[in-house]
C-alpha cells in the first residue's frame, strides 16, 4: 500500500498515518472503507470524497456509528487515545485520504 502511504504522509502527521493506514488496511483497502460507509448510512459523503467535486464533510459522532464502538475502542487501544479521538480524527482525515487515492474519480482496481 505504498501509494496509501505517500498519500496520507503528506495529509498527516506519522501517528497519525498510522492509525488511517491501520483502518484503512484492516477494513478491505480503500474499496472496503467505502463500501462499509455506504451500507451504514454514508453514501452521499463518501461518493463525494471519491468524486472529482468538493468533499462532503463527515462528523466524528457518524462514524462512531458507521464504525460501532468496538472497532473504535480497538484503534484507541491499539494507538493510546480516546475512542472520541479516534472517531474524530476518522472524520477529519479520511475524506482527503480517499479522495486523494481516487484522483480520477473512480476506486482503484481490486
Amino acid at each position: 500500500m505504498g501509494l496509501l502511504d505517500g498519500i496520507l504522509g503528506g495529509v498527516v502527521g506519522a501517528g497519525a498515518t498510522a492509525l488511517v493506514k491501520e483502518y484503512i488496511d484492516n477494513h478491505g483497502g480503500i474499496r472496503g472503507v467505502v463500501a462499509q460507509l455506504e451500507s451504514t448510512g454514508l453514501g452521499d459523503q463518501v461518493k463525494s470524497w471519491v468524486g472529482t467535486g468538493q468533499n462532503l464533510p463527515v462528523s466524528g459522532s457518524q462514524i462512531q456509528q458507521a464504525l460501532g464502538g468496538g472497532k473504535l475502542a480497538e484503534l484507541a487501544a491499539k494507538f493510546g487515545i480516546p475512542a472520541d479521538q479516534v472517531s474524530g480524527f476518522l472524520a477529519q482525515h479520511l475524506p482527503t485520504a480517499i479522495d486523494e487515492a481516487t484522483p480520477s474519480g473512480r476506486l482503484p482496481a481490486p
